[in-house]
């Protein structure tokens, strides 16, 4: 965020340029090095450049320019981050000028990290290896002993072993991770780790905020509270009164006018009626467009009242506050934030132009009406104020209470039916919020987070008194800060559950690296919440989370698929020359022709089942343990059955060819070699999932699979008919009834 021209607005970090003017606030990552302006609770992280583990303090004192890098306090730098306050900083360096551009123009380092995906393919290929080289080599051996020629057993042996290694398996986890990436990023949700893709399959429970994510983040004020004076800002059926009358009550009551002018400067948005670029917070906003509404200028508001310092937000308080000038020389303090904050640090209570004891009454009155709004599902904020004959002392001490208002934020569309498809997927929501208790049920009722709208609300304060059965049963904590976000994600780690936290501010950056997946808001998230995050969703939507954890099913899945049949199909053709060897029979399959089948039918079936578009019901299964192998006991018992009704088929093919047909053995062999190649493209369609229906299902309506076996049944026709291919591959032309028999035996598999 720059000021250009006399206007705050964003832009590209590659634009930025010496001179620049940068607002920075908490939870920005610094894009090129800044000397500070002025500063107000100004921290930065700077652990990547100084090695320093601590957030350091710093200010808009002139220091001298031999300190070393670690010490200046005056100057933020790039690659860092604010983790707390707000400062107003001048680009003095950019790209290779920085610091951190001398540091990367003297070191390259490169990253090679393996991914738990990988790490379970590249297990699965060596216990392949060991197990494919022991059988190979008792086929050489048997066929040797039983006659047959050592060359041709050896070229067969190296011929197997190609064929049995599943080499293709990278490729296709990379091609299915890749296209997986791209279509959650066409659905909103960038990835910013691979391996992220593969756990989002195995979530069991998502944390998710309230704010922006269950709700619209579309903050619109409707009430103004005073004491024992309510002021509605829209009319029936939401219709915005007009602004002349909101105007006159504005003028004809100091009160009310004193509440709009506090929500409007003490506050770091900006707002231009009909305007899409308003910046900032959209409480703040909404707070601007009120005053807009009751018809007071922002900028003559600050023109008359000009900042002199700022108590920036900090989420362990929940208030900030501005000092800014009078026109008596003195100075006001306006403070907003929760209504049980402010109403902590007041002593006296405006009424009526005055401002009265505080007394007990007064104060059952304020939080009274604040939690009844709040069970009403408003998002509640309290104004207050103070003079000051100084620009000193503490901001929050002896505050007037001024009032409340209450503001709307509703459930998003489409957030209860995304809840719904999670509990039929096994995945547990929990709202987890820093808002208040009875706001959060509220919504929660509203969306049926809890599947008995019962909705037991765990309160920050009372987390470590609660037992952990009720926590884990409860669907929504409120008032929770950032260290409570770590606890309640190791809580659910700890029962072996699967976690997805969203997070938007710097203080959820720890959360958001804790959980399994972490997920950043793209449109209200800082950038450390974005870089601390596995996904960010550019549309803040919870929606986006079920398809992406939906994507993170079907990508498994689809790559389970393409091992699963790879496998059946490898072990079937090790299986058809080991049981004939055995046996004593002539080799049904020859070394080249093993290859060209590995090379095609192998290949692009299985290429196609790794960009499947996914099974629709795939949501309506239990999320997977994240320990699950690739392949587990049933699928290894499966594809032996299926391996042994191919071979079976294979060698019944070669059998008649050889012995009723008398084709000769050229003929039986080229018998067996279609039903073999046949049976394993036909075999492609046993891939879809057991509860789906034999003629839709997620394999027939793979547009690639289709695709696949045209390209494989013209390349078999090419291999037999072409005359150069034919005689390489040793191959003849089948008569009618050779190919009676191939289609025949070849749909066995498929059948049974």
């Amino acid at each position: 965020r720059v000021k250009r021209n006399g206007r705050t607005i964003e832009v590209d970090a590659e634009e930025l340029v010496p001179g620049d003017l940068v607002v920075i606030e908490g939870g920005d990552v610094i894009t090129a090095d800044l000397r500070i302006i002025n500063a107000s609770k100004l921290q930065a992280n700077e652990s990547a450049l100084t090695g320093e583990s601590l957030p350091v303090s710093k200010n808009e004192e002139i220091v001298d320019e031999e300190v070393v890098l670690a010490e200046r306090s005056n100057m933020l730098y790039k690659g860092t981050a604010v983790t707390r306050g707000s400062a107003l900083a001048v680009v003095v360096g950019t790209g290779m000028n920085t610091e951190l551009g001398k540091i990367s123009s003297l070191v390259e380092t490169t990253e090679d990290e393996a991914t738990p995906l990988e790490e379970r393919l590249d297990k699965l290929g060596y216990k392949l290896i060991y197990v494919t080289l022991g059988i190979i080599l008792a086929i050489v051996l048997t066929g040797i002993i039983s006659g047959k020629d050592i060359v041709l057993m050896i070229e067969t042996g190296i011929a197997l072993a190609v064929a049995a290694i599943p080499e293709g398996l990278p490729i296709v986890a990379t091609l299915s991770l890749a296209k997986g990436l791209n279509t959650l990023a066409n659905k909103n949700a960038l990835v910013n780790k691979l391996s992220s893709v593969e756990t989002l399959g195995a979530t069991s429970v998502i944390c998710t905020d309230k704010t922006g994510t269950l709700t619209e983040n579309q903050m619109t004020a409707t009430q103004v509270h005073l004491y024992q004076k309510e002021i509605d800002i829209n009319g029936e059926n939401g219709q915005v009164l007009a602004e002349n009358s909101i105007s006159k009550r504005t003028e004809q009551d100091q009160d009310l006018r004193l509440a709009i002018e506090i929500g409007m400067i003490c506050n770091n948005a900006t707002f231009e009626a009909g305007s899409e670029e308003n910046n900032g917070d959209p409480l703040e906003i909404a707070l601007l467009e009120l005053g807009y509404k009751a018809g007071i200028s922002h900028s003559k508001l600050i023109e008359q009242h000009p900042e002199v310092k700022e108590d920036a937000f900090d989420s362990t308080t929940k208030m900030m506050a501005t000092w800014n000038k009078t026109d008596q020389d003195s100075f006001r303090v306006y403070a907003k934030g929760a209504p049980e904050a402010i109403i902590e640090h007041c002593t006296t209570y405006l009424k009526d132009g005055e401002c009265k004891l505080l007394d007990k009454t007064a104060q059952e009155y304020w939080l009274d009406l604040n939690n009844k709004l709040a069970g009403q599902g408003y998002r509640m904020i309290a104004l207050a104020s103070k003079l000051s004959d100084t620009s000193e002392g503490n901001s929050y001490s002896d505050l007037c209470f001024v009032g409340l208002v209450a503001l709307m934020d509703p459930p998003r569309k489409g957030v209860r039916a995304a809840i719904e498809e999670c509990r039929q997927a096994g995945i547990n929501v929990v709202m987890v919020t820093g808002d208040q208790a009875e706001t959060a049920r509220y919504i929660a009722n509203e969306l049926r987070l809890d599947e008995n709208s019962s909705n037991v609300v765990v309160h920050g304060s009372k987390l470590y008194d609660t037992d952990k059965e009720t926590k884990l049963n409860s669907s929504v904590y409120a008032r929770i800060d950032p260290k409570q976000k770590l606890d309640i994600i190791e809580m659910y780690q700890n029962e072996n559950q699967t976690v997805a936290m969203t997070g938007d501010g710097v203080n959820d950056a720890p959360a958001l690296k804790k959980a399994d997946i972490g997920i950043a808001m793209g449109q209200r998230g800082t950038q450390v919440a974005r870089e601390a995050a596995d996904i960010v969703l550019t549309d803040d939507a919870f929606s986006t989370i079920v398809v992406a954890v939906e994507q993170g099913r079907i990508i498994f899945n689809n790559i389970r698929k393409f091992v699963f049949y790879l496998m059946s199909c490898n072990v079937s053709e090790v299986a058809v020359v080991g049981i004939a060897s055995f046996i004593g029979m002539p080799l049904p399959i020859l070394p080249l022709q093993i290859l060209f089948l590995n090379l095609v039918t192998d290949v692009f079936p299985a290429l196609a089942l790794g960009l499947g578009e996914g099974d629709r019901s795939i949501m309506k299964e239990k999320p997977r343990d994240t320990d699950e192998p690739i392949l587990t006991t049933k699928h290894w018992k499966r594809i032996g059955v299926y391996s042994f009704v191919i071979m079976t088929s294979v060698l019944a093919s070669f059998y008649i060819g050889l012995q009723w047909m008398s084709v000769g053995a050229d003929g039986a062999v080229t018998m067996s070699f279609l039903t073999l190649a046949l049976a394993q493209l036909w075999h492609v369609f046993n891939m879809r999932d057991d509860h789906s229906s034999i003629f839709s299902n997620s394999v027939t309506r793979n547009k690639w699979v289709w695709g696949a076996i045209l390209l494989c049944v013209g390349l078999l026709l090419t291999a037999i008919y072409v005359p150069l291919f034919a005689e390489v591959l040793s191959l003849v032309k089948p008569t009618l009834p050779m190919w009676g028999i191939v289609m025949v035996m070849s749909l066995i598999p498929l059948v049974f």
